[in-house]
């Protein structure tokens, strides 16, 4: 039997806080602020896990992260995720996930199959 994950219709706000300080690791504070303004205003769209993990070229972190296991335990007790913030990195080919890189660990580990809702730019 498959544990049913549930999401958030939107990503929560803080979220879109985290995207941006992550992204300003990688990107100028203008650019990142300009993708995160992207994100805000893009649709929902649904990728499953391991393509996600295919695309960003991430590791998965183990069953041991204390992030992961906080979403895990999220999971188990029916608690809705909320949707992952990505961003296309045409440059290097691949994914970068702003936000949601421990709900995405989370999710794998129940089924890399699972459909993931996503806003991406």
């Amino acid at each position: 039997m498959t544990t049913k994950i549930s999401w958030l219709e939107v990503p929560e706000v803080h979220d879109y806080s985290e995207a941006q300080s992550y992204l300003t690791l990688t990107h100028p504070d203008d650019v990142a602020k300009t993708l995160v303004d992207r994100l805000k205003a893009a649709p929902v769209a649904k990728f499953k896990a391991k393509d996600i993990f295919r695309a960003s070229g991430l590791s998965l972190l183990g069953v041991s992260n204390s992030h992961v296991e906080d979403d895990q335990k999220k999971i188990k007790k029916g608690m809705a995720l909320s949707p992952l913030l990505l961003v296309r990195d045409t440059t290097h080919e691949k994914v970068i996930i702003a936000d949601g890189y421990h709900r995405l660990c989370a999710v794998y580990s129940y089924n890399e199959d699972a459909v993931i809702p996503c806003k991406i730019v």
